[in-house]
């Protein structure tokens, strides 16, 4: 005869995780809606983990290579949310930044590659090299326990070396106290995964808005200043003396590089496997902070339709491809007195002396105007030609 033991047969809590052989519990076992979502502990993530925007660092609207990077190109040039900044060592082309090819990594085809390209012997107090992902507020609410507190919560990456390397991850929140959190990291020469836990804190603040509340730093280089102190694991205020403690240096040779990716930041105390994004999603997350639209070749490309608003002065309209962070600012990577950059009106091409975007962080009205007179009321558009790009950044 077989006895079937029910609930009611056990004491609560009698039967716990470590009386499980491994894999005892298969699918085949589990009836039918046994488990509920309510039956699921609050602290596990079903979807939706991931906090990093880019972190398979598919995403480069810039460009996919950077060289001749120093003190004096701080921020973004290549793969988006991933600005570079460096202290004190203002020297020229001391490294190369690049969207690398993967392929050796299961599930990853790019990742974030630095290579020193000229080297720094004598390291001053005040030089750095860190690569920081920014998150503004709205997108880490769930980190919050109250108004003054945080819950516990997960980074991960994947990386690799040239050679055995120390380097630093940092969480800095960068509201109230400005609290820092550090952990240092000895990078080995094939792909693992590094993970950084830091624990619940008190007397924090989270604020719920579009400003930068959280910073990811990857610190790979950093004199005295930043190194010279002990390492904290726990959020505290920030002192700069610990926030890159015992890390080597990136610009030590010119044989060194490292790569990077597969970042992830979620609640709680594990790390769970890499949340993957659909590519045009990723793409969308990452144009609320930048795009551009890009001319190139013989090919124009539209970047406005209007009308002439009187004889010398274009206005139309332009809507960007997401809700930007805030109303972005506009460049162009080259001079606007060409018929690469120009305004098409009554079968002419015009070129456009000066041009000035108005509205909000989606709709925009462009005003240019043009050094040879149209026809009022003619209908136009202003066009891109020639390697010309119109950037528009609402970066934190």
């Amino acid at each position: 005869m077989t006895t079937k033991l029910r609930a009611a047969s056990f004491q609560d809590n009698a039967v716990t995780t470590a009386k499980i052989a491994a894999d005892a519990i298969t699918n085949a076992k589990i009836a039918d809606d046994a488990v509920q979502t309510e039956n699921v502990a609050s602290t596990v993530n079903l979807g939706r983990r991931n906090i990093i925007i880019n972190g398979a660092m598919q995403v480069a609207q810039r460009s996919t290579s950077f060289s001749g990077l120093g003190a004096t190109h701080a921020g973004y040039t290549t793969l988006d949310r991933y600005a570079a900044y460096a202290g004190a060592d203002a020297t020229a082309g001391r490294y190369t930044m690049s969207q690398s090819t993967v392929t050796d990594l299961e599930g990853f085809s790019n990742a974030l590659k630095i290579d020193c390209t000229t080297a720094d012997t004598s390291v001053a107090a005040g030089e750095a090299l860190l690569i920081q992902h920014p998150v503004e507020g709205f997108n880490v609410q769930q980190l919050k326990a109250t108004s003054t507190t945080t819950r516990a919560f997960t980074l991960s990456f994947y990386a690799k070396s040239n050679a055995s390397r120390a380097i630093a991850t940092e969480i800095n929140l960068t509201n109230g106290t400005n609290n820092s959190a550090s952990k240092l990291h000895t990078i080995g020469t094939s792909w693992a995964r590094y993970t950084f836990t830091v624990p619940a804190a008190s007397s924090t603040q989270i604020d719920n808005d579009n400003s930068s509340e959280l910073q990811v730093n990857f610190w790979l280089h950093a004199g005295s200043t930043y190194s010279s102190g002990t390492m904290s694991a726990s959020l505290a205020p920030i002192t700069n003396a610990n926030r890159a403690a015992g890390i080597g240096s990136i610009f030590a040779s010119t044989d060194n590089e490292i790569e990077i990716t597969g970042v992830q930041l979620e609640l709680g105390e594990t790390a769970t496997p890499f949340e993957h994004k659909p590519i045009g999603e990723e793409l969308a997350l990452c144009q609320r902070y930048f795009f551009q639209i890009n001319g190139t070749g013989t090919e124009y490309n539209t970047m406005s339709s209007g009308q002439m608003y009187t004889t010398t002065t274009y206005l139309g309209y332009f809507q960007t491809p997401v809700p930007m962070r805030a109303k972005p600012s506009f460049s162009l990577n080259n001079s606007l007195s060409t018929t690469n950059f120009s305004v098409v009106t009554g079968g002419a091409v015009r070129a456009i002396s000066s041009l000035t975007p108005t509205g909000d962080n989606q709709y925009l009205r462009i005003n240019a105007a043009v050094t040879t007179s149209g026809t009022q009321g003619h209908g136009g558009y202003v066009q891109l030609q020639n390697g010309y790009n119109a950037l528009w950044s609402a970066e934190i």
